[in-house]
């Protein structure tokens, strides 16, 4: 009798645990969303902005660039600054740096991301290379533009903000022609 009560107490609590961890899977999604607002990570960007402002000459914006690579990709990849303050309301432009260094053709998309999250409603971009994917041939080096505007609406305890890429490689999915179709960014050949 002490044994099958010993059995059945463990399988109440191993029906408790699969229930708990059953549970736990369907809240992951929004504990993420709110990890993320807490430490101000992760700030989703939107899709091109087509509005215009006029800039605020009182105030200065200090905005970081940050370029890394996902673990499989290859290419060399950074901002041509570090950083720049800007005017909330005025037109910016960066150019970021992408290198194939390999011997074959590539194609790459890059994920932007603001932080502090909370700016990222803030932050349009008018031109970006995330909005495409770029195919670079062997030992082809791109400059890449970024335009964007830091809304007038910014919070005014926000001083800082950081735009960050990862650039990841897709070429297994999406195969590069002989020749990228794409053609505002400039291109050199570095062979």
């Amino acid at each position: 009798m002490n044994e099958s009560l010993s059995t059945r107490r463990l399988v109440r609590r191993l029906v408790f645990v699969v229930i708990a961890m059953f549970g736990f899977g369907f809240l992951l999604v929004p504990i993420y969303d709110v990890m993320c607002q807490a430490f101000g990570i992760n700030g989703k960007t939107a899709g091109a902005y087509t509005g215009v402002q006029s800039a605020d000459e009182a105030r200065a914006v200090r905005v970081q660039f940050l370029a890394t690579n996902a673990a499989d990709m290859q290419w060399q990849f950074g901002p041509q600054a570090d950083q720049i303050s800007v005017h909330p309301g005025a037109s910016q432009e960066i150019r970021f740096v992408a290198y194939n260094p390999t011997d074959k053709p590539m194609t790459a998309q890059a994920i932007p991301s603001v932080s502090p999250s909370r700016a990222a409603a803030y932050f349009h971009k008018t031109e970006c290379f995330c909005f495409t994917q770029q195919v670079l041939q062997p030992g082809e080096r791109i400059e890449m533009p970024v335009r964007f505007i830091v809304d007038r609406d910014l919070p005014a305890d926000v001083h800082n903000l950081t735009l960050a890429y990862t650039l990841f490689d897709i070429t297994s999915r999406q195969p590069p022609v002989a020749a990228n179709a794409t053609s505002a960014p400039a291109k050199e050949s570095l062979q």
